[in-house]
């Protein structure tokens, strides 16, 4: 046993160590849907038209420079991409400043870690601090002064703490004075200077808190408006005619008229019969109700956005569900966008210059007009989507699904027919915007979610197929598939529910699983009530695991702090939970052990709790014992999904709030595998064959493609160069695209790589390496090297690169994990670019570079580093959806392989010629007869042998019907195997008269 616990010790240790070069060849692609999500920071540059930024709340900061045609992310790099608000310089519009944490109180939230600067329009970025405030909604710079700015500090928006407030540097951030403060309780959620006069502020403290269940909110007592008039240092609350505490005044959102600074409206927070738009006339010194519609100021914890127009006073827009416009000094409203319908606007940027320039930001991303708002940019350019789960289906390619908050749902697919992911390959999937998305495996058309509800993809009819009963449900309603039986289908509120007819009739499997009676937390702090002890269950079940192997066993989390199995189908549940676990420590996502039935993970989310740290259990004994494992994930990264791989043991995968995480060693140790991707809310994933599919809450959907030699990698083995087994390859063509091209300002998603992916390590730098593949027949199918490529000039001085003839790029000979894609050709004919010079097919399609495709079946790939060889097979497979005979494909692929070998054959009879023509100068003009000048035939319209053909023309007219017999997995036609023999034929004529004239006859 000592033993055992030393090597077990050692093996540890040497995970721990495990080089970071051993997945650096790993990248993730996003797939969209371009279709954005919740965005709340908002501003324009007034001196470079077109100029705008952005702030999604989980996914970073973004940039437009043509008034929101196409936009770009610049803030990818940094360890947050959860924004409050973002704001520019105006007197060096340089200099940015980003607030991270969304700055909004809602049910469903990430935090940040303090604010960023850029001096450098966006290109770097700094932290500056206030890393606790979690939260921070406004920003304010000096118009005059760059280095000059306030911050709104909102606080940690589950508990108590003291960083909250507004803060003051004078130095751009180097260092901060808090200047407003009440206590731990209350926060600042917006700031902003007098635009005449820059030592007049005003700031709105908020005291609001969410809590550890659905929907728990309260208000404290310190909320309301304040303003300074010496630059900040001392501040005063205005009350005048605004409501009051016992009234229930909460967040006041405010906009000042640029045209006349005295007048100031307000978006007030209260009870009903209080709240409402309120005006001054004086700078704040008294108000006066305008205007108690609720579509203007309701929800005011979600929305109190009120923006003055920058030349007329009198015209006032207010951001809520919609947007809404007031010309009478918010009397009256109308509907400006949004409405009917909605969309939830947060964010008004007006150009202060040029009124009918604004932008909006909205929970479906940022909008622009530059005609006042007769027009507006698309929303749909931006992969910024919110989803809370993900799934795939058992197509070919397969799809992504997902319910992206207020957007309803979405389905993608994963790989593009036309070489990217477009909006021609995805759609909405009839599921509302929270929560799970099931398929049937059965039949991909069928497709249940939300609460609950089963969409037909043929007709698109979506039917309501939810339990009549009092259940409870939160916004994530747990709705999958038995991967033991395709017929059951689960649901999960309160209790268990379960279907083996599409939700024609449910069956309730379990008792209410959540707390009977709940404690209450600590976190909650001064709104704690005697009440709360003896308040009704409010607790679901959050997650569902089924097991593996056994139809009888599940697992269930609740999001009050449960964990239950039954091993008889429902009829009985024994509570499991792990003693650390407490009320409210919502037992995010489950996953049950592909290997035994004993064992299972659970990723646990305190954030709620007002407790960011990591939190993954895992029990190998059905729930008796469990063993915290986060061991190199950061204290600050809330974990919301744990995966175990299907095919490697002990392989794990963790989502947190920012970035993917894997283990080799089953949860012992950890190591972050983001990679290229942006820092963003990790809500799923899914291992679906040998790809990650992760579904994130603001920034879309993303695919790590080919995690096999994850599944291969062992410490010991990496002393050495290591050519992993290759995963199985899908031969796929890109669809012949006869359309207008899609512009490239279009938004696309990425497609996985066209070929066979190879994976090699290399312990230090090579000085050669070679990448070989052989068919089953040991003949040479294709050959790469490292080395950088040479330029070929052409007879009009023209360089082009020599990859057009040889391989596109060089393998790579650095140290680490390297990853090479076979394209599935075969490589290209020695000295075939001698045969036919660039200048000879200039403006015409190039010909080659290389052969047809590979057939499937198998292959044998070489790795040679440095002299030394090893092997590994390759298996390749034809896309699924080619249904033409396996006979008829062979007869199509050796068709075009003896073209393309021929044209071998013909450059070796070039060489024959050119020695004759020194040997036998009397037999110049016949060989020049039969040489011909170069040519590439007819490549379009199908190859025509020539009258006289010759050696030059035959290439040529063989090039173009091994194009045409590559051109799809289809059977040759008549004409095309007509076509061949008759070429054949005439290569066989010019064989023999070079053989007359080698003969002297």
């Amino acid at each position: 046993m000592i033993r055992l616990l030393i090597l077990f010790s050692l093996a540890s240790a040497a995970f721990a160590q495990l080089d970071s070069k051993a997945w650096q060849s790993l990248q993730w692609r996003c797939i969209g849907p371009f279709r954005a999500g919740r965005t709340v920071g908002a501003v324009g540059i007034p001196s470079q038209p077109g100029l705008f930024y952005i702030g999604v709340n989980n996914g970073g900061v973004w940039k437009t420079t043509d008034y929101g045609r196409t936009w770009k992310p610049i803030f990818d790099g940094q360890p947050t991409g959860s924004i409050g608000d973002i704001a520019v310089a105006p007197s060096n519009p340089n200099v940015i400043y980003v607030g991270s944490g969304e700055g909004l109180q809602r049910p469903d939230l990430s935090t940040g870690d303090g604010l960023y600067k850029s001096t450098d329009a966006g290109k770097t970025w700094r932290n500056m601090g206030l890393r606790d405030a979690q939260q921070i909604g406004g920003i304010a710079v000096d118009p005059n002064d760059a280095n000059r700015l306030f911050v709104a500090a909102l606080g940690h928006p589950y508990g108590p703490n003291t960083e909250r407030g507004i803060y003051r540097s004078t130095n751009g951030g180097e260092t901060w004075d808090r200047v407003l403060y009440k206590d731990e309780n209350t926060g600042a959620i917006q700031v902003e200077f007098d635009p005449a006069n820059s030592r007049i502020v005003y700031a709105d403290l908020w005291a609001g808190r969410q809590g550890p269940w659905e929907n728990g909110a309260w208000q404290g007592t310190e909320s309301g408006l304040y303003k300074s008039t010496d630059g900040g240092t001392t501040w005063r609350k205005l009350t005048r005619g605004l409501p009051t505490i016992e009234q229930g005044l909460g967040r006041i959102g405010f906009g000042i008229a640029r045209s006349n600074s005295n007048i100031l409206y307000a978006a007030v927070d209260a009870n009903p019969q209080f709240g409402g738009l309120f005006r001054s006339d004086d700078a704040g010194e008294s108000w006066r109700r305008v205007n108690n519609d609720g579509r203007t100021w309701g929800r005011g914890s979600d929305f109190a956005e009120i923006r003055v127009h920058t030349k007329n006073p009198e015209i006032v827009f207010t951001a809520n569900t919609a947007a809404y416009v007031s010309e009478d000094g918010g009397k009256t409203f109308r509907a400006f966008k949004g409405a009917p319908g909605g969309d939830d606007y947060h964010r008004i940027w007006i150009h202060p210059d040029q009124p009918a320039v604004m932008l909006f930001a909205t929970d479906q991303g940022a909008t622009i007009t530059v005609n006042g708002g007769e027009t507006w940019s698309s929303w749909y350019n931006q992969p910024t989507a919110q989803f809370y789960h993900v799934s795939t289906d058992n197509r070919f390619p397969y799809w992504v699904y997902g319910g992206q908050q207020e957007s309803g749902s979405a389905g993608v697919a994963s790989r593009g027919d036309y070489g990217a992911v477009t909006s021609r390959d995805w759609q909405t999937v009839g599921v509302e915007e929270y929560g799970y998305v099931a398929v049937d495996p059965l039949d991909p058309d069928i497709i249940y979610g939300g609460k609950i509800t089963r969409f037909d993809r043929r007709t698109g009819q979506v039917q309501n197929i939810a339990p009549v009963g009092k259940y409870r449900f939160v916004r994530t309603a747990p709705v999958l598939f038995s991967p033991v039986d395709n017929k059951t289908l689960y649901y999960a509120g309160n209790v268990l529910f379960k279907t083996l007819n599409g939700g024609q009739n449910w069956t309730v499997i379990s008792p209410d699983l959540s707390r009977e009676k709940t404690d209450v937390p600590e976190s909650i702090g001064i709104y704690k009530t005697a009440e709360m002890a003896t308040m009704p269950r409010r607790g679901v079940i959050y997650t569902v695991a089924p097991s593996q192997q056994d139809l009888k066993t599940i697992w269930v989390g609740t999001d009050d702090g449960l964990i239950h199995i039954t091993r008889d189908g429902g009829s009985k549940w024994q509570n499991v939970t792990p003693p650390d676990l407490t009320a409210w420590n919502k037992v995010s996502l489950m996953d049950a052990s592909h290997f035994d039935n004993d064992s299972a993970y659970a990723a646990i989310n305190k954030l709620r709790l007002d407790d960011l740290q990591p939190y993954i259990y895992r029990t190998h004994d059905g729930g008796k014992t469990w063993k915290l494992i986060v061991t190199g994930i950061p204290a600050n990264e809330t974990v919301n999904a744990v995966r175990e791989d299907p095919k490697r043991k002990g392989l794990l995968f963790a989502g947190t709030e920012r970035a993917v995480y894997f283990s080799i060693d089953d949860g012992d140790h950890w190591q972050s595998l983001r990679t290229n991707m942006p820092a963003t809310s990790i809500r799923d994933l899914v291992i679906h064959e040998d790809d990650v599919v992760v579904g994130t809450h603001g920034r879309s959907f993303w695919i790590l493609d080919d995690i096999t030699h994850l599944r291969q990698i062992e410490s010991a083995k990496l002393g050495q160069p290591l050519l992993f087994k290759p995963q199985q390859a899908w031969r796929v063509r890109r669809s012949l695209n006869t359309d207008t091209p899609i512009p490239p300002e279009e938004p696309m998603g990425q497609n996985p790589p066209d070929g066979a992916i190879l994976n090699y390590w290399l312990k230090d730098a090579a000085k050669a390496v070679m990448i070989e593949v052989f068919d089953k027949s040991n003949r040479l199918v294709h050959r790469y090297e490292s080395g950088e490529p040479e330029a070929v000039p052409n007879e009009k001085g023209l360089a082009y690169p020599s990859y057009w003839f040889r391989p596109q790029r060089s393998v790579s000979a650095a140290a680490g994990m390297q990853r090479w894609v076979w394209n599935l050709r075969y490589g290209p004919l020695e000295g075939f670019e001698q045969s036919y010079p660039i200048a000879a097919i200039y403006g015409d399609t190039p010909p080659g570079p290389e052969g047809p495709l590979a057939p499937p079946g198998e292959y044998t790939v070489n790795l040679t580093v440095d002299g030394n060889t090893q092997s590994q097979q390759l298996i390749v497979k034809m896309d699924p959806r080619v249904k033409t005979p396996a006979a008829a494909l062979a007869k199509t692929h050796d068709l075009a392989l003896q073209s393309y070998l021929s044209i071998g054959k013909i450059r070796g009879l070039q060489q024959e010629t050119t020695a004759l023509r020194t040997a036998r100068p009397d037999a110049a003009a016949a060989l020049t007869a039969i040489e011909g000048q170069g040519g590439v035939g007819r490549r379009r319209g199908g190859p025509a042998a020539s009258s006289s053909p010759t050696l030059a023309s035959l290439a040529g007219e063989f090039l173009g019907l091994m194009s045409i017999a590559d051109q799809a997995d289809m059977a040759p036609t008549s004409q095309t195997i007509a076509a061949y023999e008759q070429l054949q034929k005439s290569l066989t004529e010019l064989q023999q008269r070079l053989a007359a004239i080698k003969a002297n006859r």
